[in-house]
């Protein structure tokens, strides 16, 4: 691991961010109705892995608020991929686009959790 002086060297913070803004691409080509259900719940489940990451970073001095932050981005993850499984079955986003956002996201959620069960790499 090289040296890590914020939470924007993280690798798992710029795969994080690199999905949200595909998201965001590609929910600007969602219907008009979905703007405020949909688009927007996904946008911000996306969106708050890394602002949760970012948080983490910032309270790493404690190990149990470092955890409890990159559960919720965990949490997050999980939540955003729900939403990408409506986008597929409302026939918002392709088969093709769905499992590559979902290929990524494995990565993400194998970071966190290795995050979670190591803190002490993290951590102050």
């Amino acid at each position: 691991m090289g040296q890590i002086n914020s939470f924007r060297d993280l690798i798992v913070y710029q795969k994080a961010y690199k999905i949200s803004m595909e998201i965001f691409r590609l929910t600007k080509t969602f219907p008009k109705e979905e703007r405020y259900s949909l688009v927007d719940q996904i946008r911000r489940s996306s969106r708050s892995i890394c602002a949760n990451l970012s948080e983490a970073w910032a309270k790493r001095r404690y190990e149990k608020v470092f955890v409890n932050k990159l559960t919720d981005c965990l949490g997050e993850e999980f939540e955003t991929e729900t939403w990408l499984k409506y986008s597929l079955d409302c026939e918002y986003i392709t088969e093709e686009n769905h499992t590559m956002l979902m290929s990524q996201y494995e990565e993400v959620r194998k970071m966190l959790i290795s995050m979670i069960n190591n803190p002490e790499k993290f951590c102050q």
